[in-house]
């Protein structure tokens, strides 16, 4: 039975994982990279370790922390916004060797939909990602260090743009001018749908897949956030009219219905 959860990075996402988890009766924890915070963590009842990936290696109890695991999922943010030249990959592959060192049997990896280039135009988990930015690349590149090691199962959630809580796109697009690519789909999903999603696969023990997790609504940006900043009493975006017919991402999930039989709790529409 997958009752002891680690989680690798308690952020946006993986504190309220935990918190979800832990209400459900499993037995949790979690890391951080910051002491500070792994005390304040553990004042708040989490079991909480420091572990800090670097590319020449873990810091950290990285094997004390993955002691007394059933399933490790991580959701590590990859730090490779702005073009920091960090190599993401490299220090996945330094954690993937603690993981393979461990007793550890299952995995969920979070990822991203970005993996997909957006001229694939519409994609689900039957089309194989063809990404062309360094960061997408890196991120491809992780997806299949752990999908395909032999010491573990590992299924891949590619999370969409994540909203929810305070959390909100439009807050950062309303009132700008001039804005392209209005006619683009949404590919997003909220936080309590993420949480339901990676929960889903702990109890169904659904190991060995891809899922592309993205709301199954897909209105165009002009649309949906034009709506939002309505229903926030913001100045809407302006958005410039297309100068000609381009290709853009949408992407769409098979595995959700069919492996996890699993109904969304929000919409975009």
């Amino acid at each position: 039975m997958n009752k002891h959860i680690t989680i690798a990075g308690l952020g946006w996402l993986g504190q309220p994982f935990a918190a979800s988890l832990i209400k459900k009766g499993y037995i949790v924890k979690g890391s951080v990279t910051d002491q500070t915070k792994v005390k304040t963590l553990k004042a708040n009842g989490l079991n909480t370790y420091r572990v800090v990936l670097t590319e020449t290696g873990t810091v950290g109890t990285t094997q004390l922390f993955l002691e007394n695991t059933d399933v490790l999922a991580i959701m590590i943010p990859p730090g490779l916004r702005g073009n920091t030249g960090a190599n993401y990959a490299l220090k996945m592959a330094h954690f993937l060797h603690e993981i393979e060192a461990s007793q550890i049997k299952k995995v969920i990896l979070v990822s991203s939909t970005s993996v997909y280039d957006d001229s694939q135009g519409k994609v689900t988990e039957k089309d194989r990602p063809l990404p062309q930015l360094n960061a997408a690349k890196q991120l491809y590149e992780v997806e299949q260090l752990f999908f395909n090691t032999s010491s573990f199962k590992t299924s891949i959630v590619r999370f969409g743009g994540l909203y929810g809580g305070s959390r909100n796109p439009v807050r950062f697009l309303a009132g700008r001018k001039g804005l392209n690519n209005g006619d683009a789909p949404v590919n997003m999903i909220h936080r309590e749908d993420c949480i339901g999603i990676l929960t889903r696969i702990i109890k169904q023990d659904a190991f060995g897949h891809i899922f592309n997790a993205v709301t199954p609504q897909h209105p165009s940006k002009e649309t949906y956030y034009t709506k939002q900043a309505i229903n926030l009493g913001l100045e809407a975006p302006q958005y410039n009219k297309p100068a000609e017919e381009e290709i853009f991402k949408q992407v769409d999930s098979e595995h959700l219905s069919k492996v996890l039989q699993y109904k969304f709790k929000h919409s975009l529409m």
